[in-house]
């Protein structure tokens, strides 16, 4: 078994787009990964996946459809199956998600955003 540890804010230094996560590693069937995200995303739900965000710097803002979930750098908030959910971020915002290796980044939707092919780095 080979191990290694692994700098989040080193990987989170490698991307180059927004929108666009990264696996960074994998452990019991989750995946690990890393995000900038500016703006506005879709709404969309996970019908079967529950997802961490974890923000390591900026802020994001967490619609939900019944209020609004401030975070900053070191909060996390989990999003339970099934919540339509729409992350926005006024600045870049730094994060890392855990969530299923099954969990497609629009959830429920496809469109120009939905990345279901995601690079490990």
């Amino acid at each position: 078994m080979k191990t290694q540890v692994v700098n989040a804010q080193q990987k989170l230094e490698m991307v180059d787009q927004h929108w666009s996560p990264k696996i960074i590693a994998e452990l019991n069937g989750q995946q690990v990964k890393v995000a900038k995200l500016l703006g506005e995303f879709d709404w969309h739900f996970h019908e079967h996946e529950d997802e961490l965000f974890w923000v390591m710097s900026g802020s994001l803002e967490m619609h939900l459809r019944d209020q609004v979930v401030e975070l900053n750098a070191g909060d996390m908030f989990v999003v339970p199956r099934g919540v339509e959910h729409k992350p926005v971020a006024q600045a870049e915002c730094h994060v890392v998600l855990f969530e299923p290796a099954s969990t497609l980044n629009t959830g429920n939707l496809s469109n120009e955003k939905t990345v279901s092919d995601l690079e490990r780095i």
